[in-house]
């Protein structure tokens, strides 16, 4: 039996990369899963194809993050497909990055940020909240643009730390229906998404040299983290951010 079983998750920006770690590992503790995309089918059919070929059950739903009524739309999908059984576990994973410095960042840029990474996740949350079962629990991906200053990720940055900031608030008015909120907090992971710079010899050596752990992160090492706060033994932790970066940044090594 898996830790699990019987439970119901949605994840979104479910279909690669970070996101369909997360999906795999929730769904091969038995819960059925819910995975969100938003343009990429064919990704999104494969996540699922990935779940059921490992014995694991799921759905998919879309709903592309930006446009109106983006969220009606995922929780039309997420209704139909749960059939009558409540939510247990909310992973807001979806977001879009940034390469924008201070003083190339525009408003149509930042907006859009801020309307992908901060408002629909809240928004989610929110339309959740009826469907969410007591004991649930809710995980926002933040990151560590939040603790250190990356200048060409000023955008994202802002986004990023306002994701972190929902937390605390939302764990203490849902504390009482035995429900946690936290962040976790990826560093540098290899995915498809970060393959522009993870590709770079020089790059990685260098995000490689102030890292305690000496490589960069697998979608898998925060996908087990967040199946730890997802499950049973994480009841006890809400309203924190959790760095999952290997120790990324912590100081002069050597």
């Amino acid at each position: 039996m898996g830790m699990l079983d019987g439970r119901t998750a949605l994840v979104t920006g479910g279909s690669r990369g970070i996101g369909r770690a997360i999906a795999l590992r929730l769904a091969a503790e038995g819960a059925l899963v819910a995975v969100h995309y938003g343009g990429n089918e064919a990704a999104a059919r494969q996540t699922l194809a990935l779940i059921e070929e490992a014995g694991g059950q799921g759905f998919l739903v879309r709903a592309r993050f930006g446009e109106s009524d983006a969220v009606g739309r995922l929780f039309d999908g997420l209704t139909e497909g749960l059939a009558g059984r409540g939510l247990d576990i909310l992973i807001n994973n979806a977001g879009m990055s940034s390469g924008s410095s201070v003083d190339t960042l525009g408003l149509e840029e930042l907006a859009n940020l801020l309307t992908v990474n901060v408002v629909t996740p809240f928004f989610v949350i929110q339309r959740a909240l009826p469907l969410l079962n007591d004991g649930g629990r809710i995980i926002n991906m933040g990151s560590t643009a939040s603790r250190f200053a990356v200048t060409t990720q000023i955008g994202y940055t802002i986004t990023k730390a306002a994701i972190e900031a929902m937390a605390p608030s939302l764990a203490n008015e849902l504390g009482r229906r035995g429900i946690t909120v936290n962040t976790v907090a990826p560093g540098a992971v290899r995915t498809d998404m970060t393959a522009g710079y993870t590709a770079i010899p020089e790059v990685v050596a260098a995000l490689e040299s102030i890292t305690a752990l000496g490589r960069l992160g697998e979608p898998e090492d925060v996908a087990d983290v967040v199946g730890f706060l997802a499950g049973p033994h994480g009841r006890w932790v809400t309203g924190q951010t959790v760095d999952v970066s290997g120790g990324t940044y912590l100081g002069p090594l050597g």
